[in-house]
């Protein structure tokens, strides 16, 4: 509905109401409504499950049309990301959110920082999406109320065609709300407690989840060692409940990321139960290290098994997990992947030890001669060192291309003597086509960095402190960050308006007309600042 016709229909529900609604100003209920266009989480996650969706399609039509994120832990952070894009580019195209389960666990516990092992509570989830929507319509709030002005300006200064551009920018303005892929972990419990989180989740705004096939209570970080995997019936079980929170709650095109941490989890917790000889859970086990047994000398309390006539037995730890053969890892992350994408899921995630194209796109090929349309979520991590990994593949393509490497040491190749050599300048170029790359070659539809906000928090934050309370004094904060941010048209340096405060001049202003007592006049500090 164009702003005109908001302030139509307000126009006509007031007169409705005669003279108790007479002092409610139409145009004023006409700017609230547009600054508040979601009323709840469920709105949210239709509307954003349609954008994922028409993305999916596009990028199936054409792989440059790829989509990434960053992963966010405040509301504050995803607000400024989304700000920053739209200042930018012009638009949220293709741009997301990613709510990171390792920055919950780190950043957003009662219990304080944790490690990435589904420790912290389940419902700092759902609250970190409510929260994120609430910063993000915030921030449509606040730039619909500067446009809002701008056109009572241009209309006391007489200014027709200002003004005409300026409520053609309203009716054609682009919210700040965009998809969040959020982190649900393994579950926290059973497929009844999984599905309880979902909906949670769901309800606050998420139109995708993502979901590990990792023991809930075993849980790992993906980049971390002892992870522990469960039989596909018990994953696909979690799936379902996922998409029965989705059907219930009448979003029915919401999508769900199917993880697989088999690449690096060698431990099983469970044997799968058989039905027939080649049922999936019997290829299951069929990945398990066994030995054979004789029946005759079988030791006390050994687990047995019965594998094409012969019996065997699995090893298993002091633990009580049972380990899966060395070198099984991509064939169990394929079997992993057909199968979830057969049970319900959208996407899948691959958590590999490294980012290395070939790796993936190897996998993917495999997937794609069962599931043609499969499309990845990739997890740009941090916990890979990049300058290091893409040193080493272009070391290893030079030597195998026979280029003579003896200048360099392979593995110190992360030195700052190397920075200015071929062989870095080619590795950074790797890096910086990595996604466009990976999109086409690879099969990766989403790129996301997990927990970049963590870090460029700790790296601000300790320059800042390093100057402010050095020799630099209130110059390190005045030229690195209040300076640059005047300069650099960061919003947030005029941070009343960034907080809400001229919102609620307007707000005071509809309530109170004459009366209203407000923040913004001439003696606000914020006036220093250059619009």
């Amino acid at each position: 509905m164009t702003y005109t016709n908001q302030i139509t229909e307000a126009e006509r529900l007031i007169g409705q109401n005669g003279a108790p609604w007479a002092d409610v100003e139409a145009e004023a209920v006409a700017r609230m409504r547009l600054q508040n266009r979601f009323k709840t989480g469920l709105d949210i996650a239709k509307y954003t499950a349609k954008i994922m969706r028409e993305d999916m399609a596009a990028y199936d039509a054409d792989p440059a049309n790829y989509t990434q994120s960053l992963g966010a832990w405040h509301g504050f952070i995803g607000q400024q990301q989304m700000i920053s894009i739209k200042k930018h580019f012009g638009s949220t195209k293709r741009k997301y959110l990613y709510l990171s389960g390792w920055m919950v666990a780190a950043l957003r516990s009662a219990f304080g920082p944790l490690p990435d092992q589904s420790m912290h509570e389940k419902t700092t989830v759902p609250m970190l999406i409510e929260e994120l929507y609430t910063f993000l319509k915030q921030a449509d709030a606040r730039e619909l109320g500067l446009m809002f002005s701008e056109l009572d300006a241009a209309r006391e200064a007489g200014d027709e065609v200002k003004a005409k551009d300026l409520q053609n920018q309203i009716d054609n303005f682009q919210t700040h709300v965009v998809p969040i892929i959020a982190d649900i972990d393994a579950g926290f419990g059973n497929a009844e407690a999984t599905y309880l989180l979902a909906k949670k989740m769901i309800e606050a705004g998420a139109c995708a989840i993502q979901i590990e096939n990792q023991v809930s209570d075993e849980k790992q970080c993906g980049h971390q060692d002892g992870k522990v995997t469960v039989p596909h019936e018990d994953f696909h079980a979690k799936i379902r409940a996922v998409r029965y929170a989705f059907l219930e709650l009448g979003v029915d095109d919401g999508i769900i990321v199917a993880r697989t941490d088999s690449l690096g989890a060698g431990l099983t917790k469970q044997i799968a139960f058989t039905k027939e000889a080649g049922d999936l859970a019997d290829q299951y086990n069929s990945f398990l290290d066994v030995e054979e047994v004789d029946a005759n000398n079988v030791g006390h309390g050994d687990v047995l098994i019965s594998r094409d006539g012969k019996l065997v037995k699995p090893k298993r730890l002091p633990s009580n997990l049972f380990q899966f053969r060395a070198g099984t890892g991509e064939d169990r992350c394929v079997l992993d992947s057909i199968t979830a994408l057969q049970n319900g899921a959208d996407l899948l995630w691959i958590e590999t030890e490294k980012p290395h194209i070939g790796q993936i796109g190897g996998m993917v090929s495999r997937i794609r001669e069962v599931m043609p349309n499969a499309k990845l979520v990739y997890n740009n991590s941090p916990s890979f060192n990049w300058t290091l990994n893409f040193r080493q593949q272009v070391y290893d393509a030079w030597a195998e291309a026979g280029k003579d490497v003896s200048a360099f040491d392979r593995a110190k190749l992360m030195s700052v003597d190397y920075d200015g050599t071929e062989l870095a300048a080619e590795a950074d170029e790797r890096i910086r086509t990595f996604q466009k790359d990976a999109a086409r070659e690879a099969g990766i539809f989403h790129h996301l960095i997990t927990l970049p906000t963590y870090h460029t928090a700790a790296l601000s934050t300790d320059n800042l402190s390093k100057r402010y309370f050095g020799e630099e004094a209130m110059l390190g904060y005045v030229l690195n960050v209040q300076r640059e941010e005047i300069r650099q048209g960061i919003a947030c340096v005029k941070h009343q308006n960034m907080s809400g405060s001229d919102i609620g001049d307007d707000h005071k202003e509809y309530f109170a007309g004459e009366a209203a007592l407000k923040a913004s006049g001439k003696d606000n500090t914020m006036n220093q600042f250059a619009a």
